[in-house]
């Protein structure tokens, strides 16, 4: 006890002379001969701590540097100094006092916000990511409707197209592929009909063209937002294959398209979105050899108002301008030990993309049409680990869409596979298998067509 008090009096000493040193009022004069019987009884009494109050400038602090004034709080030895708050209590107590401020200030801010800055945010948003905000309230929802709002949307350059294709398992709806997120999409359009079997066969300005199967109607729908609408009857009865190409009239499908459809015999007509009507200008010259031969495998590729068709027996193209009506024909030999070929399109450039069989082997090659020799030349093939897959097997190849980015559907009895194929990049990527929503099952890809989305492309 001692050894305790004498401790206590040698810090009461220092304290003293600290208060002294620094002016404080309050120091206590302790003689050192003056009795302390317990050590509790000192501790009663009301202790003086040091606590930065910048705002008290009559006392100055002992750490000069600082250059910062202190004063002296009185502190209740019986009353425990408060508990420290986590960070968690700090951030939640802080988050209260501004929940009322900051819901006011938010409210405020988006009144004011600017209407064309707000659709042109929209409209630069992933394209499956504006549908989950069309829920949000009946204004976002009508966005679509807006004039603005095309506007901006036809300002936003798509990178790449999207697939609508249809399956073995399910031929009467189709499921669309999202390359940019790697995504299958299962859209539900109910203005098709759900009683026959319709079948994507050509796109422009984000619309998509299809025919039943039975070749009688032809239907224009947007998969994206379900605007759709049945074309007229056509004048000539043709139930034979025949081949489709769409163009659009000017930068956008809000100027309307054309639809021309294409016999092997030589007959065609042409559908008119704004006259809503087919129409038949004319009659194939006479230096195109008939039959056409057409290959029905090979989807029409469209350049400015040129649609070109691929055929046989002679081997090349034919083609239509849709603006001034002159039918053209090239005779191009088609690559040796090719088949499953078909037409293509990359920044203005004819390609043409087929399977490559020698002995047991194949694979996947890419051509590019030479303007000059009007010869293919070979610029890429799929990588070797890849075709080694196909050693030994018969495998049959479809093209799913032939716009910029390629889908190949790779299938024989063992395997079937879907890769796609930058022809600007040159990149092969393998595509995630399509599986049945809430299921396990696995779906194997019949058809398809690529598609550029658009939000405001109207049928």
């Amino acid at each position: 006890m001692e050894v305790e008090l004498a401790m206590l009096r040698h810090f009461i000493g220092q304290l003293e002379e600290l208060c002294e040193l620094y002016g404080s009022p309050y120091h206590h004069h302790l003689p050192d001969t003056e009795p302390r019987p317990l050590l509790h009884q000192h501790l009663n009494r009301r202790w003086h701590s040091l606590d930065i109050d910048e705002s008290s400038p009559e006392f100055c602090s002992p750490v000069m540097a600082a250059g910062k004034s202190r004063g002296i709080k009185s502190v209740d030895p019986c009353k425990l100094p408060p508990s420290k708050k986590s960070r968690k209590e700090r951030n939640q107590g802080k988050s209260a006092n501004n929940d009322k401020s900051a819901e006011v200030m938010e409210q405020e801010i988006w009144r004011e916000f600017p209407e064309d800055l707000f659709e042109a945010v929209i409209a630069r948003l992933p394209i499956a990511t504006f549908f989950r905000f069309r829920a949000v309230c009946r204004k976002w929802n009508s966005l679509l409707c807006s004039q603005s709002f095309s506007q901006h949307c036809a300002q936003v350059q798509q990178d790449y197209p999207w697939f609508y294709t249809i399956t073995h398992e399910n031929v009467n709806s189709g499921v669309m592929y999202d390359p940019s997120l790697k995504k299958w999409h299962h859209p539900t359009i109910s203005s098709l009909p759900a009683n026959i079997i319709v079948l994507p066969v050509a796109s422009a300005g984000g619309l998509v063209c299809f025919l039943d199967i039975g070749h009688r109607n032809f239907y224009v729908c947007n998969p994206l937002t379900q605007s759709s609408k049945e074309l007229p009857a056509r004048s000539i009865k043709v139930w034979s294959r025949i081949a489709v190409g769409m163009t659009l009239n000017g930068s956008s499908a809000t100027g309307g398209y054309k639809i021309m459809w294409l016999g092997c015999k030589g007959e065609y007509e042409i559908y008119d979105s704004v006259k809503n009507a087919w129409l038949r200008p004319g009659t194939m010259p006479r230096n195109i050899k008939l039959p056409l031969s057409l290959n029905f495998r090979s989807q029409a590729v469209s350049i400015d108002d040129t649609l070109y068709f691929m055929r046989s027996d002679p081997e090349g193209i034919v083609s239509y301008n849709m603006v001034t009506g002159i039918w053209k024909q090239f005779i191009i030999p088609a690559p040796l030990h090719m088949t499953d070929h078909t037409l293509a399109e990359c920044r203005g450039r004819i390609m043409l993309v087929g399977l490559l069989t020698k002995n047991a082997a194949t694979c996947v090659c890419i051509w590019e049409l030479q303007k000059m020799t009007l010869l293919w030349k070979e610029v890429d093939r799929m990588p070797n680990i890849w075709c080694l897959e196909f050693y030994g097997k018969h495998v049959r190849m479809t093209c799913l869409g032939n716009r910029g980015l390629l889908m190949l559907s790779l299938r024989s009895r063992q395997m079937n596979r879907l890769v796609t194929y930058d022809m600007s990049s040159k990149e092969w990527l393998k595509v995630p298998g399509c599986v049945v929503p809430r299921g396990r099952k696995r779906q194997w890809i019949a058809c398809g067509s690529a598609f550029y989305p658009c939000l405001t492309a109207a049928a």
